[in-house]
């Protein structure tokens, strides 16, 4: 429907997304991080829009940054499903092919007795995951091609390349503590010769990493297969570039048809990139990292201040005059949890034709009360299309 209402026009949108924006309010003073951070340019924006909450997935499932994002994108994130193997292959230029099988990989830390104590090892500098990606690569499995290549800190991917693979595999990682890897199990009798490929690795793994603390084991997450998805810039009638430091993020962009842009490691080299490009795009994603990072970390202070430096950088994106301009995030990441939540993540539209509601504060409790309600997030990009004025009338 979207594609047969969209119209030509010269507007600019720009989509920022603070990656697990949503929190939770702390115990000791009730206020949740962005109730407790010091962001007044936010707060002044979502005065002049109008202001809701995002539902990614459906009430109490708690989204991945994929699916987050591609609701975002105005994908329903239900119907078009990508493992994170298949977007962090993407996100660092890695040719994927069709029939090769991509899984998420980190590098963490088990005790003597093969327990988790920490899932990211002390989150490792990049150089030291490239060091044993390269030891990683010497393992052999009968009938494939063996790739692992390093992504940022504790991350890499695995790519196994052959015939007859699957990517319907369950999870290595049990995304807890105190427990030991899960083995991979197959999700459907094609994929039992691909389970037992990745079982091998991760025994492999293990020995080859036994002395390496704290990086001495693997976890296997997000198996997939590239998959076809319609093409954003067709679909919504946009020229769309998007900006992001982070592999996983870039590689979801090109995965639906947008020009990712290079950019440098900070938010502020992210704007910089925004600046440079700003006459060559209709439509900008801008993703920032910091919000989540702290909330997985469970450093309550510390994404109360990725929230303070953001809001010093927005006004910088406020003066390139976009004519329309949302801000959210692709899921919570409430520090009381230390990772994802299922909550709704706030959301501000703003236009010159967005019909600003009572909503003063860039908060959830306050957002709660705004004219968009709660939504789901694929429902974002009409909307911000229509205040583009780049859709024409349904029907007669």
């Amino acid at each position: 429907m979207i594609r047969g209402l969209v119209v030509t026009n010269t507007t600019k949108l720009v989509l920022l997304s603070l990656d697990g924006l949503g929190g939770l309010p702390h115990p000791d003073t009730g206020r949740s991080e962005l109730e407790t951070a010091r962001i007044p340019h936010l707060h002044a924006l979502a005065g002049r829009s109008a202001c809701g909450l995002i539902r990614h997935v459906a009430p109490g499932i708690t989204p991945g940054s994929g699916p987050g994002h591609l609701g975002l994108f105005g994908y329903d994130p239900l119907r078009y499903q990508v493992g994170r193997g298949v977007l962090e292959a993407l996100g660092i230029d890695f040719d994927l092919r069709a029939g090769d099988v991509a899984a998420r990989g980190n590098f963490c830390t088990v005790d003597r007795a093969g327990r988790i104590t920490d899932r990211r090892a002390g989150r490792i500098p990049t150089e030291l995951c490239a060091s044993l990606c390269q030891r990683l690569r010497q393992i052999r499995l009968p009938g494939v091609k063996l790739f692992v290549e390093p992504v940022k800190e504790h991350r890499f991917v695995l790519v196994l390349r052959g015939t007859g693979l699957s990517g319907e595999l369950s999870e290595s990682d049990p995304q807890a503590l105190g427990v030991p890897p899960r083995p991979v199990k197959a999700l459907a009798p094609a994929a039992r010769r691909t389970a037992a490929l990745t079982n091998g690795f991760v025994a492999a793994a293990k020995k080859a990493l036994a002395r390496q603390a704290p990086a001495n084991m693997v976890l296997l997450r997000g198996f997939d297969r590239l998959p076809r998805l319609p093409a954003f810039p067709r679909t919504f009638g946009l020229k769309a570039a998007a900006i992001a430091a982070y592999p996983m993020y870039r590689g979801l962009a090109r995965l639906v048809g947008m020009e990712v842009l290079k950019t440098g490691a900070t938010f502020a080299d992210e704007v910089g990139t925004l600046r440079q490009h700003w006459e060559g795009y209709d439509f900008f994603f801008v993703h920032y990292k910091d919000t989540d990072k702290a909330g997985e970390d469970g450093d309550f202070p510390g994404k109360v201040a990725a929230l303070e430096r953001f809001d010093t950088l927005l006004p910088e994106i406020l003066s390139l005059k976009p004519d329309v301009l949302a801000v959210t995030g692709d899921h919570a990441s409430p520090a009381l949890l230390k990772g994802h939540g299922w909550q709704p993540v706030p959301v501000l539209l703003w236009s010159t034709f967005c019909g600003a509601d009572p909503v003063t504060l860039f908060t959830e409790r306050a957002c709660a009360a705004g004219t968009l309600g709660t939504f789901p997030a694929q429902d974002l990009m009409p909307l911000a299309l229509a205040n583009a004025l780049r859709l024409t009338k349904f029907g007669a």
